[in-house]
């Protein structure tokens, strides 16, 4: 073989290493994500087994703001498979909420079948001695990092990433939990929970994006939500 071609054999194992290096950096995660969907009016939401949205959320036009003051549950009338959301939430003092994600509505509450990423004024509230239960946690099953939240009164900014069965939850740009569902040892958290009694807690992998009601007046705003590949 002539010194050229040599020199050419030579080039091609590094060509590709960077043509691959390449294609992934232009392949970022949600390179192939669809468009935003707005849920921020009034009309993406509708009480859990309900058709309208109960009296007592209201939606400020001019803010852009959805508070909860009474009222129930509300999830989104559409569904979603794997998504990625983002919102921001303001809790009164001493109040608990929460987002949870692929509800099926085939229970008599959304937190017997919905994953639940916990909202709460963490100094204020009795769940916020514990990093399973402060602001941020998969509730009761996979803990945060308690001082990413900002206290009641101030805008938490979430991001929650769902995959597959991966999830990723984010507040204020830290990724504070991290899991898989489905895992043997989500399975074995389960099991060790209040959720052990309903069978299908956690299993949907398509569903609604819920917020809770927990009798605490709790306000969200930038709601948007797009589906990944």
């Amino acid at each position: 073989m002539s010194a050229r071609l040599l020199r050419h054999a030579a080039l091609v194992p590094a060509l590709l290493s960077l043509s691959a290096c390449v294609s992934v950096a232009q392949s970022p995660t949600n390179a192939a994500a669809g468009p935003w969907i707005d849920l921020q009016r009034a009309e993406a939401w509708r009480g859990y087994r309900m058709d309208s949205l109960p009296t007592g959320w209201d939606f400020d036009a001019a803010s852009g703001v959805l508070t909860r003051r009474a009222g129930a549950d509300i999830i989104t009338r559409q569904q979603f498979n794997d998504f990625e959301l983002e919102l921001e939430w303001r809790v009164a003092a001493r109040g608990n909420s929460g987002i949870f994600f692929w509800a099926n509505e085939g229970t008599d509450r959304i937190f017997e079948n919905a994953t639940e990423m916990q909202v709460l004024d963490n100094a204020g509230h009795p769940d916020g001695r514990s990093a399973l239960t402060s602001a941020g946690a998969n509730f009761g099953l996979y803990a945060t990092q308690p001082s990413a939240a900002k206290p009641a009164g101030e805008w938490n900014a979430v991001r929650l990433v769902a995959r597959g069965n991966r999830v990723e939850h984010w507040l204020n740009g830290v990724k504070v939990a991290e899991y898989e569902l489905g895992s043997s040892e989500w399975l074995g958290r389960i099991r060790a929970s209040k959720f052990a009694q309903w069978p299908s807690y956690g299993r949907a992998r398509r569903g609604h994006i819920g917020l809770q009601d927990h009798g605490d007046v709790v306000s969200f705003r930038g709601m948007r939500i797009r589906e990944l590949p």
